[in-house]
This record gives C-alpha cells, sequence and structure tokens, in this order.
C-alpha cells in the first residue's frame, strides 16, 4: 500500500510570554502598551509599545521614560508551558502526532489528515482559526521536513498568518538557502561570529569547511542544519493527552455578562475537541463552573452540567449545547475564571470506510431520521415490530410506534417456527376465487409448501382452524394464503384467503 508523502505544519507563537498575560480576544487590551520582563529587561512587548519605541532587551527604566503608563508582567515560564500544553491538545484534532519544540513551536505531522480535512489549504485555515479561538498569535511554515517547517514559521512574520511553505521536497533547499542564519537554535549565541566571516544565510553557512565549522562552533549547528534540510533524521517526543480532561482557564477580565463567556469557552471547547480525538471517544455528560471572587469576599461558583441524550464529538453540536446553556444563565456575580470537565463518555463510534458509505448508516443517523418521519407522518404511522408469542399469525405480528419503548424480545425459538411468514399481513384476510378448484389471484395460485396447521384460540373466541400455505402467481410473487377448515363440507362461504405478502 502506497504511503503518503511526508508533510508537517509547525505553528509558532511570537507572543507567547506576552499573550498569557493580555489576550488578543479583548480588543481594548490590543491598545495597550504592554510589556514582560525577564531579569529586568524586555523580552516581549505588544505592538503598541513597539509603536512606542520600546525595543527588545530594553531595560526597565528605559520603558518608564517612554511610556510612563505602561503595563509590566514578569515572565512566566509556568503560564507558558500550560499555554503550549493547550494548543497541542487542540491540535490533537488535526493529528495524533503532535510535539513540542523549542521556542515556542508546536510541529504536526499532517500526512495522514490531508484528505480528512479536504486538502492542505482548508487544513491551514482550520488551525489558523483554532489558534483565533484558543487566543494566540500564531504563524505557521509546512514543509516536508519537520525543522525545515520550524525554520519557516519562525521565518514568517505575524502581520502574515498564512507563513511560509513548501510542499516538495525538491524545492526545499531554494527556499531554505534564503533564510537567516540566525533562526537555528545552535546559531543563536554565535551570531556576532558568524557575520564576522560574512555567513548570513544557511547558504553562507552550508558553504563553509564542515571540519573547520565543527571545531569552531559545535557538532550541534551542522546536526540542526542537515536536519532542517532532510539529510539527518529527526526523533520526535509525540505530546500525549492526559487520561481525564478538567481544564481550568483564568479570564482576563471581570465577565458580567453570560454572553460574553462564550468567546472564552469556544477556546476550552476547542482543547475538548482535541482530547476527544486523541482517546477516540464522544462526550455524553459535560460539568461546568463559573469561577466567582475569592479570598475574603469568596463566592460559590455557578455550576452547570450537559447531558447529551446523544454521544456527541462534533464542534457544531457541542457550541449550539454551549449557546443555549449560556443565553439562558443569569450570572450572581462576575466571572473570573472558568472550569470545563468531562464527567462521562464513551467509545466513538468507528467510522465507514467502504467506498460508498450508505446513508443514515449510523445509530445517530438513524435516530434523526426516525425523529423526522415522525414528526412528518405521525407517531401511529411509523412503527417497530414487537411479535407476541401466538400460533394465530394476526396476533403474533404485533407492532407499536417507534416512539415507545422496545418490548423484550420473543425467545428464539418461538420465533424460528416462524422463519416462513411474511412480516407484511393484511390488516383483514382477503376471500379469493376459485378456478377449477384452485385459488386464483390476478392468475392461478400454486401452492409450494407443505401445510402449516394451525388450531389456536379455543380458550376464548378467536379460534382458528386454519391450513396456511406459501403460493406462488405467473410473476412469481409469493403469497402468504390459508384455506379455513369449515365444518360443513358443503357450505358456499369462501374457503381460500390472502392473509400476507412476502417481500
Amino acid at each position: 500500500m502506497a504511503t503518503c508523502p511526508p508533510l508537517w505544519i509547525a505553528v509558532h507563537l511570537p507572543l507567547l510570554q506576552l499573550e498569557v498575560f493580555v489576550t488578543p480576544l479583548f480588543a481594548q487590551q490590543e491598545t495597550q502598551v504592554s510589556v514582560i520582563l525577564h531579569q529586568g529587561r524586555v523580552t516581549s512587548m505588544s505592538e503598541s509599545a513597539d509603536q512606542a519605541g520600546i525595543r527588545l532587551n530594553m531595560r526597565a527604566g528605559g520603558v518608564q521614560m517612554l511610556c510612563a503608563d505602561a503595563d509590566y508582567y514578569q515572565r512566566d515560564h509556568n503560564k507558558e508551558k500550560l499555554a503550549l500544553q493547550a494548543v497541542a491538545t487542540a491540535l490533537l484534532q488535526y493529528s495524533p502526532q503532535v510535539c513540542l519544540a523549542e521556542n515556542d513551536c508546536i510541529l504536526v505531522d499532517i500526512s495522514a489528515s490531508l484528505s480528512l480535512f479536504g486538502g492542505i489549504r482548508a487544513l491551514r485555515k482550520r488551525v489558523q482559526e483554532s489558534m483565533r479561538i484558543l487566543g494566540y498569535t500564531a504563524t505557521t511554515g509546512i514543509a516536508p521536513v519537520a525543522r525545515a517547517a520550524w525554520l519557516l514559521a519562525k521565518q514568517a512574520s505575524r502581520k502574515l498568518p498564512r507563513g511560509q511553505h513548501v510542499f516538495k521536497l525538491q524545492r526545499l533547499s531554494q527556499r531554505l538557502d534564503r533564510l537567516p542564519v540566525k533562526l537555528l537554535t545552535a546559531a543563536e549565541p554565535l551570531t556576532e561570529f558568524l557575520q564576522g566571516i560574512a555567513c548570513y544565510s544557511l547558504r553562507d553557512l552550508r558553504q563553509l569547511p564542515r571540519p573547520g565549522l565543527q571545531r569552531r562552533c559545535g557538532k550541534a549547528l551542522l546536526i540542526e542544519l542537515d536536519q532542517a534540510y532532510g539529510e539527518q533524521a529527526e526523533v520526535h517526543e509525540w505530546y500525549l493527552a492526559a487520561p481525564e480532561f478538567k481544564v481550568k482557564m483564568e479570564l482576563p477580565d471581570r465577565i458580567e455578562q453570560a454572553e460574553s463567556l462564550l468567546i472564552f469557552a469556544r477556546s476550552l471547547l476547542a482543547q475538548l475537541l482535541g482530547w476527544l480525538a486523541a482517546q477516540q471517544l464522544a462526550v455524553t455528560h459535560i460539568h461546568m463552573e463559573l469561577l466567582h471572587e475569592r479570598g475574603r469576599q469568596a463566592i460559590p461558583p455557578t455550576m452547570f452540567d450537559l447531558q447529551l441524550a446523544q454521544a456527541c464529538w462534533q464542534e457544531s453540536h457541542l457550541l449550539s449545547l454551549f449557546k443555549e446553556k449560556l443565553s439562558q444563565l443569569k450570572l450572581h456575580s462576575a466571572v473570573i475564571g472558568m472550569l470545563l470537565e468531562v464527567k462521562q463518555t464513551i467509545l466513538r463510534e468507528a467510522q465507514s470506510y467502504t467506498l460508498f458509505p450508505e446513508p443514515g448508516g449510523q445509530a445517530n443517523e438513524h435516530k434523526r431520521l426516525l425523529e423526522l418521519l415522525v414528526a412528518r407522518l405521525g407517531e401511529d404511522n411509523v412503527l417497530q415490530p414487537a411479535p407476541q408469542a401466538d400460533h394465530r399469525a394476526d396476533i403474533a405480528n404485533h407492532w407499536i410506534s417507534v416512539i415507545k419503548k422496545t418490548p423484550p424480545p420473543c425467545p428464539a425459538s418461538t420465533l424460528a417456527d416462524y422463519a416462513l411468514r411474511p412480516s407484511w399481513l393484511l390488516p383483514q384476510p382477503l376471500a379469493l376465487d376459485i378456478h377449477e378448484h384452485r385459488p386464483f389471484y390476478g392468475s392461478e395460485l400454486k401452492l409450494v409448501s407443505p401445510a402449516e396447521r394451525i388450531e389456536a384460540g379455543w380458550w376464548h373466541e378467536q379460534i382458528q382452524t386454519r391450513d396456511y400455505y406459501i403460493a406462488v402467481d405467473k410473476r412469481h410473487v409469493r403469497y402468504w394464503i390459508y384455506r379455513e377448515r369449515a365444518n360443513d363440507p358443503d357450505s358456499e362461504e369462501p374457503v381460500w384467503f390472502l392473509h400476507g405478502i412476502f417481500g
């Protein structure tokens, strides 16, 4: 079987240090001058701070001189780690092969996912939309080699969300040769040395003598360079989702309207979809808590549960449930955080892998079809079989509405006796004409089975004494007919009756 050609998408979060404190989901926060400090120097900043003249590696005093009302945040490595894990969990809905890379980047092997999501362009848009829902600025790079995709994602500007992409391995070298050498992790401490020998791009680096370069710069630089060009294999440590889903999210501001919480609920939902895809599960019970004030004036959280009649893992259905629930919710206090927990799941129903899958072939589709038919035709016109343990055909052949609970099945030994009976019986038996001593229904009927004698109902007035046969007409249609065993042989009452038709 032919294998899919390798293809990777790298998602780079250039503003992760800042966006764990200031999310772009709030438009008013984007206009605020915000900087991240680490050991007294600027390591990340907002676009407004850049326009104010603040630069990376600037001291806090310099920032204060340029913008007195700037917001300062100390870098939090733990928040960044949790954010990367949240992004990786959400990306699991596109591929099970996701790994965390250095410099706030995540790699996803999408080789086997292109057909499922409608091609590379559709998949790229979905990944970018997921990053927007999660509240992070992201750039993407796509290449047949993981390290190359990582370099392209880092080189892409945050103002160019489409990023840089190379789909064919033959064109990879040409695109990588133009990239600056400072993108390599091993080249960051060697920037001054490399610039001193006029080595600015990856092409310049590849043209240098390898033995001398290894002595002066170390082996790690050559390994990273060879991995980018696909000349050396990479080893990845795949990201594994937690066995249980319980995610807590702190809101960037106090939210007093329940409808406004949907923006952040979608972020939790994106992680839930990735977790369900990784575990191959469908959710049936979701628990959510809306967290309020803590401390001395602590207020108990507002809690609600979503009980699903049909197990679900589709985004559209879950999102509609969240919308409906939040629109009906009345908050008694401002919300400062949210917690989403999965209480109950079941194994996801396997998808059909046939070339032409039958419509309505799954249980949920069958249920929706029955609901639609009942709504259009009425519950008394959409029936399900409920056979009774009785020898008389019109009693045994019992039907009830599909909206009623299915009765316990009859014993298999009882049903085995009715194997040659049709499922479709006439409401009332139809008397047949007799032509030349044979039953007639459009044409002469030929008996093709021995008699099935029924003598039952003697314990009440519905006594039956009949001999049933299978008969065939000239069009080879099979009928189920019977002959009344009358007490008076000279009676002129009808003797043969049509009771059922075989499919």
